[in-house]
């Protein structure tokens, strides 16, 4: 684990990149409704291996529509410091309340909003439910990465304490897996090629992800704020029953929860990507009002029980 150095400067956003109070440059993209004044602004939090670049498309339809949307590479991440090597929970709430504020404070009075990936809405749900949240008005959660310990088997529990304490370094990759994250396979192929993504990943870096996992479980009961969760029925990277479990748990009101039922876990990418993009523009912009996809009332059919599947 990387953690960050000790606090030396002020945070300072610039127009590609933000500076951490430990000095840490992150990369940053943005998509800006200009010369309108935007009626809302998104800040999207990419998903493990990935990088800001996720949020391209998704965030042309929001400026579209006259929300902006800021994205930066986590440590770790994409061009951020460290690639590759997991900086803690910590260190990304840390970041995301920092970088909240300094976005805040060039748009004062409009509404912001937290949108995660994956990893992204973990670290989301925690930032959320610390003691110094960060300061946005509501959560959007696209395939929420809550693949906790109590959800694995035990003989997985075992495997990932015995390596990340005696290969650390080791790389794992997700060859042989047979499964797919997107039925965009362009996408998928682009994602391949992109030398940002990270391909092998170190044993350490996803014993961190799974402890972070385990806090966004623990707390998501917690949330307060308005949210809406996204949710692929075809996810095959994230198993349905620790959705399941989040979904239970997750409170309603405030929370809205829409599935897909030909969404994947990149749901934002997958060749239906639309139906989302719409569905987060209208909650953004009325969140009493119905989802243009219908994919809510699909969900309170389904998950109205406790220890139902949502498929």
């Amino acid at each position: 684990m990387k953690p960050p150095g000790s606090t030396s400067a002020a945070p300072k956003l610039a127009a590609a990149h933000f500076v951490a109070p430990d000095g840490a440059v992150l990369p940053l993209r943005h998509w800006l409704p200009t010369p309108q004044r935007p009626r809302a602004v998104v800040i999207a939090l990419h998903g493990f291996n990935d990088y800001s670049r996720a949020f391209e498309q998704p965030a042309e339809y929001f400026r579209r529509h006259r929300i902006a949307c800021y994205a930066y590479d986590q440590r770790g991440f994409g061009r951020a410091p460290e690639r590759g090597f997991w900086a803690g929970t910590a260190a990304y709430t840390a970041d995301l309340v920092q970088f909240t504020d300094a976005v805040r404070q060039s748009y004062p009075g409009v509404p912001i909003y937290l949108l995660g990936e994956s990893m992204g809405a973990a670290v989301a749900i925690v930032a959320m439910t610390n003691p110094d949240p960060p300061a946005a008005d509501g959560l959007i959660l696209s395939a929420p990465a809550v693949w906790s310990r109590g959800t694995m088997p035990w003989y997985q529990r075992i495997v990932l304490e015995t390596t990340a304490r005696t290969v650390p370094w080791l790389t794992l990759t997700g060859d042989g897996l047979n499964v797919i994250a997107s039925d965009n396979i362009d996408m998928l192929r682009g994602l391949g090629r992109d030398p940002w993504v990270i391909k092998a990943t170190r044993v350490d870096a996803i014993y961190g992800l799974v402890d972070l996992m385990d806090e966004a479980m623990a707390r998501v009961d917690q949330l307060r704020v308005p949210t809406l969760v996204l949710v692929g029925e075809r996810d095959q990277i994230i198993p349905k029953d620790p959705l399941q479990r989040m979904l239970e748990k997750l409170p309603q009101p405030p929370a809205r929860v829409a599935t897909y039922s030909d969404g994947y876990h990149l749901l934002l990418r997958d060749l239906q990507a639309e139906k989302p993009w719409r569905d987060i523009v209208a909650w953004v912009g009325n969140r009493s009002e119905p989802l243009p996809s219908g994919a809510e009332r699909h969900l309170a059919r389904s998950v109205g029980t406790p220890g139902q599947s949502f498929n």
